[in-house]
């Protein structure tokens, strides 16, 4: 099985995908560990490395083997057929808290902030696979969307299905 954990970043990709890998003893692959062996270059105006998404595949398509966890918030452009993809969301005043907290810039913040609000990794990742899913990560414990997680993967995540999270509103009322 392949679970896919994604979001714009500040969202908990990391720490929930630890929780999930560990309570499934699934293998974890984090994306910002190979993100160097796919870069293309780095894009000085967002202040971030320019990854290719068709080469990062290659990178980790050998790695993704048995039931694994792929962490990261390129993770959504991998093509793995038949993965489950789970879309983690956060409201916007407390993705802003989260993101000040690790020292994003206000540029950077402002960025996430709204590629959050579009619901940018929502989108592709429906474009680009069958199984998806959004949890909204904004008042849980990691161990807890590490349940609802659970839920999905053993086909009770209907209430996950995307469609019932928007943030366009509060982020554009700012």
């Amino acid at each position: 099985m392949i679970l896919i954990i994604t979001g714009t970043p500040g969202t908990g990709k990391s720490t929930v995908a630890e929780v999930v890998a560990r309570r499934r003893n699934f293998k974890l692959i984090r994306l910002s560990n190979l993100a160097q062996e796919a870069a293309s270059g780095y894009d000085e105006e967002r202040e971030s490395v320019e990854v290719d998404p068709e080469r990062l595949f290659e990178v980790v398509r050998p790695l993704a083997t048995g039931d694994v966890v792929i962490e990261g918030h390129l993770a959504h452009l991998l093509p793995f057929s038949g993965a489950t993809v789970v879309v983690l969301r956060c409201a916007p005043a407390e993705l802003e808290r989260r993101l000040r907290k690790k020292g994003f810039s206000e540029e950077k913040i402002r960025e996430n902030l709204e590629a959050e609000a579009l619901d940018v990794c929502l989108i592709e990742s429906i474009e680009m696979h069958s199984r998806v899913y959004e949890v909204d990560t904004s008042h849980l414990t990691p161990e807890q969307v590490a349940g609802c997680i659970a839920q999905i993967l053993e086909g009770e995540g209907e209430r996950f299905r995307p469609g019932k999270i928007d943030w366009s509103e509060e982020f554009f009322a700012q």
